[in-house]
This record gives structure tokens, sequence and C-alpha cells, in this order.
């Protein structure tokens, strides 16, 4: 698994000639690192008396961004695997003309699917940039820039998380999720770059 290699590991495995991880699994990875370093900032904010008024608030993001953390981590190798069901349609037999339709239908399924792995990285990547404007808000003041970059993360996670919905979305015949999914996509990333513009407004330094 991609998540078992350690970082020097997973760079040059990126690096190499072998199709995954691609994209998708590194704006997982993008995700989650981004979600760390806000849970970072919440970690050294807690336990401290200067701080005792936002600790109860720190520790449901603590909470919340460990939860987020998982998903993500997981999402590393979900999107690296997620294109496998769309080659092995491919080599389905295509003899008689059932054949060709359930071969066409599988294909079409598993384009699907491809699509929404990232599409569920961009989402759940999108809750981090909330929880990164608490941090810069009321979080340690000396950790200030890394609740900013937390939010730089999300922004690359989604952006980078949706063109792999994208370009799925080419090969999908299905008129009525395709314009679904592309509404949701726009939305996304107009909301992602604005919300990271309010956040970085908010950093002091």
């Amino acid at each position: 698994m991609l998540i078992d290699l350690n970082v020097k590991e997973f760079v040059n495995e990126t690096a190499s000639n072998s199709p995954v991880p691609g994209g998708g699994s590194v704006a997982a990875l993008a995700g989650a690192l981004g979600v760390a370093l806000a849970t970072m900032v919440a970690n050294l904010t807690v336990g401290k008396e200067k701080y005792a008024a936002v600790e109860s608030e720190m520790q449901e993001i603590i909470k919340t961004g460990d939860d987020i953390k998982d998903k993500l981590v997981e999402l590393v190798d979900r999107d690296a695997t997620s294109f496998d069901g769309v080659m092995k349609a491919f080599k389905l037999p295509k003899e008689t003309d059932e054949e060709k339709a359930a071969r066409s239908a599988k294909i079409q399924s598993e384009y699907k699917y491809a699509a929404s792995v990232p599409y569920e990285t961009a989402e759940l990547s999108m809750t981090i940039m909330d929880l990164a404007e608490v941090v810069v808000e009321k979080g340690n003041p000396n950790a200030v820039t890394d609740g900013a970059v937390a939010a730089m993360m999300s922004r690359t996670a989604v952006l980078s998380a949706l063109l792999n919905v994208k370009i799925n979305l080419g090969s999908i015949k299905d008129e009525t999720f395709v314009t679904e999914m592309t509404e949701k996509v726009a939305k996304l990333e107009k909301k992602v770059v604005e919300r990271e513009v309010e956040v970085l407004a908010k950093v002091k330094l």
C-alpha cells in the first residue's frame, strides 16, 4: 500500500514510470498534510492557561481533524486503485451484442466510480478550510503560519482532486451525471478559492 511507504519511497514512486501514485493520490496526501497542520496548531494551543477560553474549541478541532486526516490517508490508496475497474472493464469480452452491451455498461459504471473518488477527496479537503480559519484566528499565534499553510494545502487538494474528476467526466456518456457533477465541481472550485482568500486575510504577521 502506498500509505505504508516512507516519505522518500513515496516521492520516488511518484517520480517513477508507474502511473500510481498520480495526481489524485497526491491531492489526498496534500489534504491530509493540510489538516494535520491545522490539528498541530490546535494541539499547540490546548493545555495552556493563556488559551483556556478556546480550549474546548481546539479539542474539537483535534478530534475532527484526526478523523478527516485518517479518511484522506485512506483516499491516497483508494484513488490509486480507483481506475483499476475501468481497465478491467475494457478487457471484458465483446464478441456478442450482449457482451458488448455489458462491457459498455461496466466501463461507464467504473468511470463514474473513478470520478467519484477524487470528488470525495475534494469535498473532504474543503472542510479543512474551516478548521484552518479557526486556528488562524484563535490558535497559538506562534503557529499562525502553519494554520495559513493548512488553508493553502486545502485549496491545493481540492483543486487538484477536481482536475481528476474532470478528466474522468470526459469519458462518461450519462449526460445527467456529467451535468450535475460539472456543476458541483464548478461550485467547489469557486468556493475553495474564495475561502482561501478569506482565511489568509486573517493571518497577521
